[in-house]
């Protein structure tokens, strides 16, 4: 399994903008589909953004399509999720994953986690 350091959550009026980072441990990161998720309180975990291996195919949730970007940087084993536009219910725990077989499009399969990153929307 890869590991998983998350950091730039914290603090943001609506309509504001974080970006989120996700530092990865593995020397084969290229080979991992990775993904970021959220867990409000009282709400279970939710899939949020996915990205193939090489960058190339995104999938994004309803909810944040047109406001957040997930990108790679394989030579940097670093995964990003940019959020403009934020609202207050998109206050979560935001946490990276990884997985080495499926699909960048779903939620299933991912066995490696962050320890995740709160980010607070203040309306």
């Amino acid at each position: 399994q890869v590991q998983l350091v998350e950091s730039g959550g914290g603090l943001v009026q609506a309509g504001g903008s974080l970006r989120l980072s996700c530092a990865a441990s593995e020397r084969t990161f290229s080979s991992y589909i990775m993904g970021w998720f959220r867990q409000a309180p009282g709400k279970e975990r939710e899939f949020v953004a996915g990205i193939s291996r090489f960058g190339i195919n995104t999938y994004y949730i309803d909810s944040v399509k047109g406001r957040f970007t997930i990108s790679r940087d394989n030579a940097k084993n670093t995964v990003t999720l940019q959020m403009n536009s934020l609202k207050p219910e998109d206050t979560a725990v935001y946490y990276c994953a990884a997985k080495s077989d499926g699909r960048y499009s779903s939620s299933s399969g991912y066995t490696s986690w962050g320890q995740g990153t709160q980010v607070t929307v203040s309306s």
